[in-house]
């Protein structure tokens, strides 16, 4: 999401906004890759697949990633040896809520949702729905009414299960529950920066509500499907594993902020982060998927990172800048509510002024490798996918139907699977 520097100014804001984006003039962005035919209808395995694992790293860029020195070599060597690397994948906006929701319910971004949901955790209002096609929330705030469904909803009506399973969640239970951990409607975040480890938190909380997706939708925060459906990672994966009828269609994992590569140094132990801890965590995690008898027998598992990192940073008369791209692909639309780009926010931490450069509305290149036993090892797709193409292909695989802007878009074919 953000820089190191910008972090810790963030921290001694306490993520209060002090001035809000402010529009200049600019166009709706790049659009690096136009995707290529792919229909996913010729993979004449797809109905066999029964089981995704989906794991959402944060803020890493596919150059830095991916690279021959990269200091995630798990990540960025051994596991595209195994299936598929997808070069061309692209993140959807910054920061890194708009991400992930637009990730399982293929909505665009409001305001707020571009930005984190800092000023509050509100319901969207007006919410009204467009009429294009797309089926938009058009409106302010964070949660979105019931009638705005989510992959997960759509799963559960075609007779499927979900579970997202979130890294340090319900650690500090005065912050958030272990199930369905999420601040009250109407209240500031909590969970906005780590917590280190204290006498009555001795393991610390790293769990961050803008990380988990599935919250912010009344259709799941109204239903006792959120108790049971949003868990703690540490605490709950490792036997659902065991199983095939304990393990879900859609296993959806977010790791806390340290081991998804966001925080660095790590607050809750001190010890680096970044590329790093990613690489540590996903040789633990992965393999344990890997030879779990759901994906052994029909499984699917997609890692990827919600947004790349910042562009660059200047500094000018005092004043820090950090700046992205916003590059997108695939045709990706900018949704109904963000105003005119390039847009810049201004943050504020005593003498000193930061200030958010976003070029554009996208959420820049970051990759994704793909596992599955229907894909040939070593498999380079050059096909520009995106966060709405990946849920289009959960999509596509449980027969279900399009959500807002996945509707548009291309679901992962015979590019990416290309086995037997």
């Amino acid at each position: 999401m953000l820089s190191r520097t910008l972090r810790v100014a963030r921290i001694v804001l306490g993520s209060v906004l002090i001035a809000t984006f402010a529009a200049a003039c600019g166009g709706s962005g790049s659009n690096n890759g136009t995707p290529q035919t792919s229909p996913f209808q010729t993979f004449s395995q797809q109905s066999s697949l029964r089981h995704v694992f989906v794991i959402m790293l944060e803020n890493k860029t596919y150059g830095e990633t991916f690279s021959a020195s990269s200091a995630a070599p798990y990540l960025a060597t051994t596991l595209p040896a195994m299936g598929a690397l997808i070069p061309n994948y692209y993140g959807t906006g910054h920061v890194s809520l708009d991400n992930y929701i637009s990730f399982i319910s293929g909505q665009s971004p409001t305001v707020q949702t571009d930005n984190d949901c800092t000023t509050g955790f509100n319901n969207i209002t007006p919410a009204t729905i467009t009429q294009d096609g797309y089926a938009q929330t058009v409106g302010t705030g964070c949660v979105y009414p019931a009638t705005v469904k989510t992959v997960a909803d759509e799963l559960v009506s075609a007779g499927f299960t979900w579970k997202a399973y979130m890294g340090d969640m319900g650690n500090d239970p005065t912050r958030e529950s272990a199930t369905c951990g999420h601040p009250a409607i109407g209240t500031i975040d909590g969970t906005q920066t780590a917590e280190a480890p204290t006498a009555s938190v001795p393991a610390g909380d790293a769990y961050a509500t803008r990380h988990d997706p599935f919250v912010y939708f009344q259709s799941i925060l109204s239903s006792p499907s959120c108790a049971t459906n949003v868990v703690n990672l540490n605490n709950v994966l490792p036997s659902d594993l065991q199983s095939i009828s304990t393990t879900a269609n859609l296993t959806f994992i977010t790791p806390n902020l340290c081991d998804d590569g966001h925080d660095s140094p790590c607050a809750i132990d001190g010890q680096p982060g970044g590329l790093n801890r990613i690489n540590t965590f996903l040789q633990k995690w992965v393999p344990l998927i890997l030879s779990s008898p759901a994906y052994k027998q029909d499984g699917l598992l997609l890692i990827t990172f919600d947004e790349s990192d910042y562009g660059g940073e200047s500094v000018v008369g005092g004043t820090l800048t950090i700046s992205w791209p916003g590059a997108t692909c695939c045709g990706e639309q900018e949704g109904p509510n963000l105003g005119a780009f390039p847009q810049t926010q201004a943050l504020s931490a005593g003498s000193t002024t930061y200030n958010l450069v976003k070029t554009s509305f996208g959420g820049d290149q970051v990759g994704a490798v793909v596992l599955s036993k229907y894909i040939t090892p070593g498999t380079v797709s050059n096909v520009a996918y995106n966060h709405y193409s990946a849920l289009a292909t959960i999509e596509n695989i449980f027969n279900l139907p399009k959500l807002g802007y996945s509707t548009g878009a291309t679901g992962f074919g015979t590019d990416v699977f290309t086995g037997p």
